[in-house]
């Protein structure tokens, strides 16, 4: 049903002896305009592979390998909308993308990015299901037979008439999903579909899109970093990296090698499973002996131990007191109360994950501690400082914070760029802030556009725009959407650094896994309120939803992490 045959991808890059900052390169002509040249930047080349109809492909790779790139090679927005070369052919049902634009190809793909609110046009459900048939020009009666069995198949009607900035982020989800459905489409392309999902959001979504294939015969293609949540799903796996594009893959062999892997794959490569196992449920089966030989061990030290130096003294400016506090909190946006009598406080070298589904409270308590909410009843402070009713220069100085839309803090013309001015609003040695970028994601390629980066890189760029400053609270919402395993890595090492130099932590996120490598405490948000707050160990292992993978297998045992494991049994990794 897609062919991919030599399949390759570049664009044109017009650069000049110039550096980042703009002064020329040595060689170059001094105080002059440099000499500018042209070349091409691969993305990936020689992708030749065939998926069959009716079945679910995951596409693994890094962060910025080309994913997103290959995903719209199949419904020709490259190069038809994002311009740059297109090399080789990619045919859809025997139609060549080369010919036909994305318009042309509509009744045979539908594409779901990965935030669904920039996607709506309408207002409600129902009118964001009906409006891509209307485009298509299909009649009203079809019209109308395919939106009810649309929200059948789904579990949208209950929610037909809501507005759809009102649903949960899973409901929000599927509504995009419905939009392309209904427009009868027997391929379905989604990028990166639970990145913004609770966990069981996502089990939601990602249980739909096991539906369609299995019980409707619709070919699925999808992105996801989190692969945890959906290799067991995938007939098949496409590997792409360092430009180079694997063809079909069953997913236990492909997890032998690939460089990103769930923690299920990792316990499996640490004690020598072959073959590795996919679900939870063959984890388990296969782990039966190793929690017979873990329980008689003693019970693995917390992940992360309290950092070595905050069992002395602290570093300079900084006390045991709490750097962020909030007593019965409550915040009203618009008619909904979003915190009720919230009280958390947070102490110096604390790496705190806050948690919840989507719609919980978790944005809007890191939204307070930034005085960008005013609080209706209680109080906020970070140190002595009301933050609600302070000069955002003398917030910035105690407190930072990466939105879930990092776009929102990134104004400059360039990579380079941005450092240079984060660099510069901060008083930091030139340098600071592209060196914390690139302990994040090396390859972020300085002369990009932030618009033109992957949503990963985005991310890290942000995230580097805060962290450069290190101040006393560092507040990350959503901080590893669209991070790849390795960039989490990279991510973790950093906060625990800043952490362990007596610098708070808080972290809005429905990423299990990173909770259970970084955090020394969880608080769970439910409906506005505090419902467990406490160690990592104690707070996720007794959660269906929120237990990290290695719990799960392990169970009752609290090992939460696959390192956990590794220094328990002496494995090697």
């Amino acid at each position: 049903m897609i062919s991919f045959d030599a399949v390759g991808v570049s664009y044109a890059d017009t650069s000049d002896d110039r550096d980042a900052s703009g002064h020329g390169a040595p060689g170059g002509s001094a105080g002059g305009a440099g000499t500018t040249e042209t070349t091409d930047t691969t993305v990936f080349s020689g992708a030749t592979f065939r998926v069959p109809e009716g079945e679910l492909v995951l596409v693994v790779g890094p962060t910025g390998s080309g994913k997103s790139t290959l995903l719209r090679c199949i419904n020709g927005l490259v190069p038809h909308f994002s311009g740059g070369t297109l090399h080789g052919t990619v045919t859809v049902a025997g139609r060549d993308t080369r010919t036909h634009r994305p318009r042309d190809l509509a009744d045979l793909v539908g594409f779901v990015v990965q935030d669904p609110l920039s996607s709506f046009v309408t207002d409600t459900v129902e009118e964001e299901i009906a409006y891509g048939m209307e485009a298509l020009g299909v009649d009203a009666t079809s019209m109308r037979r395919r939106v009810e069995e649309t929200l059948d198949l789904l579990g949208l009607a209950d929610v037909r008439g809501r507005p759809l900035r009102d649903l949960s982020g899973g409901q929000q989800q599927r509504v995009a999903i419905g939009a392309v459905l209904a427009a009868g489409p027997r391929i379905l392309v989604l990028d990166e579909p639970t990145s913004a999902l609770d966990p069981v959001a996502a089990e939601d979504v990602l249980a739909t899109l096991h539906r369609l294939v299995h019980d409707l015969g619709i070919t699925v293609v999808v992105a996801e970093h989190r692969l945890e949540r959906v290799i067991h799903h995938a007939d098949h796996v496409v590997l792409i990296g360092d430009g180079r594009v694997s063809g079909l893959l069953d997913p236990a062999d492909a997890m032998v090698t690939s460089p990103i892997y769930p923690p299920i794959i990792g316990l499996g490569r640490a004690l020598r499973w072959s073959p590795l196992p996919l679900s939870i449920r063959d984890a388990r089966r296969r782990a039966s002996e190793v929690r017979e030989s873990l329980a008689l061990l003693p019970a693995p030290s917390p992940t992360p131990a309290r950092p070595a130096a905050l069992d002395g003294e602290l570093p300079e400016g900084l006390d045991g007191a709490a750097v962020a506090r909030v007593d019965g909190l409550s915040v009203r946006r618009g008619s909904v109360v979003a915190l009720r009598s919230v009280s958390v406080a947070v102490a110096p070298g604390e790496v705190v994950a806050v948690m919840g589904r989507n719609g919980a409270g978790k944005s809007t308590l890191l939204s307070a501690l930034v005085g960008q909410l005013r609080p209706s009843a209680g109080t906020v402070r970070l140190g002595p400082l009301d933050p609600s009713g302070a000069r955002p220069a003398e917030v910035v100085r105690r407190a930072g914070m990466v939105p879930q839309d990092p776009s929102l803090i990134l104004y400059a013309e360039s990579v380079a760029g941005e450092c240079t001015a984060a660099d510069r609003d901060f008083g930091l040695p030139r340098g600071t802030t592209a060196g914390v970028l690139r302990r994040i994601v090396p390859d972020v390629d300085a002369e990009q556009h932030p618009r033109d980066l992957s949503e990963g890189q985005r991310v890290s760029l942000a995230l580097a725009v805060i962290l450069a400053s290190e101040p006393d609270v560092v507040l990350l919402d959503e901080p590893t959407r669209g991070l790849d395993y390795a960039a989490k890595r990279r991510l973790v090492a950093l906060l625990q650094q800043l952490a362990a130099t007596g610098h708070a932590v808080v972290l809005a996120t429905h990423d299990v896994e990173l909770a259970a490598e970084v955090a020394t405490r969880v608080v769970v948000l439910a409906e506005g309120e505090v419902v467990a707050d406490g160690s990592a160990a104690s707070v996720l292992p007794g959660s269906p939803a929120f237990a990290p993978q290695v719990s799960k297998i392990l169970h009752p045992l609290h090992f939460l992490t696959v390192d956990q494991v590794v220094a328990a049994t002496g494995a090697a990794s």
